[in-house]
């Protein structure tokens, strides 16, 4: 089950008079909104203080970088997978997993979080490496940990193939075919990844 703190309220006809917390998760939701709309690089102060119908100095006062903006508003909006999947079978745990994840790609926040690895260059992307890192990457891999720790019990999965190494494949393979292929992920590529990909690295010796 995927859960997403991120929820977007319909602008009001009049902009009220915000202040506090309201008016800073105003400016989060209106910044998320307007990557998925122009990308980063379109992305501007401006264009974020109108959308959250509030003026640009207030904008200002809290974040003094479009980047540190983003960064908070990412690590504030994106979606988390709750619990790993445990239906049975590593396969079936793996690919819904994945289909979790790709959800969360593909939500609002995700959208907003691929326009950022897409169009950065090398120096604003390390500001954002934390978020990428921590609210993505991470929960992945610990989710998957839990999934194949239980395929080991079940004698599903060989002892050693709890490692490192394989606990990044999934992550790696969804972040660099999004970034570097533009791949949508559909059912199909996520079985044959599963299959093609998994499933052997994980099988026990012999089998």
């Amino acid at each position: 089950m995927v859960t997403s703190r991120w929820t977007a309220a319909p602008a009001p006809a009049v902009s009220p008079r915000r202040r506090g917390v309201v008016l800073e998760r105003a400016i989060l939701d209106a910044a998320l909104e307007q990557l998925g709309e122009v990308g980063w690089k379109g992305l501007t102060m401006e264009g974020i203080a109108a959308g959250a119908q509030t003026g640009k100095a207030a904008v200002y006062r809290r974040w003094p970088s479009k980047e540190d903006l983003v960064a908070d508003a990412l690590a504030a909006g994106l979606p988390r997978v709750a619990a790993a999947p445990d239906l049975g079978s590593v396969r079936e745990d793996l690919l819904t997993l994945c289909r979790q994840v790709r959800q969360i790609m593909y939500s609002p926040p995700g959208v907003a979080l691929r326009s950022v690895i897409h169009e950065c260059d090398q120096v604003q992307a390390e500001r954002f490496q934390e978020v990428i890192v921590g609210g993505v990457v991470q929960p992945t891999v610990m989710l998957l940990g839990e999934v194949i720790a239980r395929g080991i019990e079940r004698g599903e999965v060989r002892p050693d193939a709890a490692n490192g190494y394989v606990l990044d494949a999934i992550p790696a393979m969804m972040m660099y075919r999004s970034k570097m292929c533009a791949s949508e992920w559909s059912d199909r590529d996520l079985e044959d990844m599963i299959d093609q990909l998994m499933l052997p690295l994980l099988r026990p010796y012999g089998s």
